[in-house]
C-alpha cells in the first residue's frame, strides 16, 4: 500500500476523526482530504477528491464516510479502476478485498459503531487480493 486517502461529509466527520487517530497511532501513510470541520458539506465533493487520488496509483487506498455509506459509494464507483465497497461487517469487508480487489471502503457513520468501523478499516487495509480466478473477473469490470 502506498497511501490512504480519507474523507467524509459532515455526518461522517466524527467517525473520520476516530479513523484518523487509528491511522496516525499505527504510523500509516495517510492524507485527510477534508472536511476539516463539522459544517454541512456535500458528500460528492469529498468522494471525488478521494477517488481521484486513489486512481492515480494502484497501490493507493481510500476511506470514505457519510451517514449511510451509500452516497460516497455511488460517486466513487463512477471512476475507472475504482472499486469502492460499502462494508457492513467483517465478512463483507474481507471479501471486498479478497475477491473484488476493492481499493476504497465506504462506511455509514449512522449505521456502524466506532469499534466496528475501526475493525472494518483494519481488515480492509490488512486483507490482500487473492488474484487467480478473481483477476479475470476484475478485468471484466
Amino acid at each position: 500500500m502506498n497511501k490512504i486517502f480519507i474523507s467524509s461529509d459532515h455526518a461522517g466527520f466524527k467517525l473520520k476523526q476516530s479513523i484518523i487517530k487509528y491511522l496516525s497511532n499505527n504510523n500509516m501513510n495517510y492524507q485527510d482530504l477534508g472536511p476539516y470541520t463539522k459544517s454541512r458539506v456535500d458528500y460528492p465533493d469529498y468522494a471525488h477528491k478521494v477517488a481521484k487520488k486513489v486512481k492515480i496509483n494502484k497501490n493507493n487506498m481510500g476511506i470514505l464516510i457519510c451517514g449511510s455509506g451509500t452516497g460516497m459509494n455511488i460517486v466513487a464507483n463512477k471512476y475507472k479502476n475504482i472499486r469502492a465497497a460499502q462494508c457492513f461487517n467483517l465478512k463483507s469487508t474481507k471479501l471486498s478485498r479478497l475477491h473484488n480487489d476493492a481499493n476504497i471502503i465506504t462506511l455509514g457513520s449512522r449505521l456502524l459503531s466506532t469499534k466496528n468501523a475501526l475493525d472494518y478499516v483494519k481488515a480492509f487495509i490488512n486483507t490482500k487480493f487473492e488474484g487467480g480466478r478473481h483477476s479475470k473477473r476484475i478485468k471484466k469490470i
